[in-house]
């Protein structure tokens, strides 16, 4: 089993589309003013998008999206006008990490794991 997509609903497909293409996704279907999907830069998976009339309550949704070169990446999403609520940091499950809001009040975190994401130090030894 691999993972295709994750779908996160908006309020605006418009605004949400802009905001992802200016994450530096890539815009591949857009068949109506209800649902868009686009491709992430690495790898296979893709990121979808589809109109609501009503949002969850509550944190929203979490996405990671993981940036080879975080510190770049968002010194030039700044420098295109993203805000960020949190800059790269350590965290200390051993992850560099910054933080964001998509146009919906998604919370994005933009993350280097490197082997840590799949392996770190306390991953259930049975797993591997």
């Amino acid at each position: 089993m691999d993972l295709n997509q994750v779908t996160v609903p908006t309020k605006n497909i418009e605004s949400a589309i802009l905001f992802y293409q200016k994450l530096g996704l890539k815009l591949i279907v857009h068949s109506t003013n209800h649902y868009a999907r686009f491709e992430c830069p690495n790898g296979t998976s893709t990121f979808s998008i589809h109109q609501a009339d009503e949002l969850k309550g509550g944190e929203g949704i979490w996405i990671y999206f993981e940036c080879k070169n975080l510190d770049e990446d968002v010194d030039r999403l700044q420098k295109e006008g993203l805000e960020f609520d949190e800059l790269p940091n350590d965290k200390s499950w051993l992850w560099r990490e910054a933080r964001l809001k998509d146009p919906d009040n998604n919370q994005l975190i933009l993350y280097h794991a490197g082997e840590n994401r799949k392996n770190p130090p306390w991953r259930l030894k049975d797993a591997k």
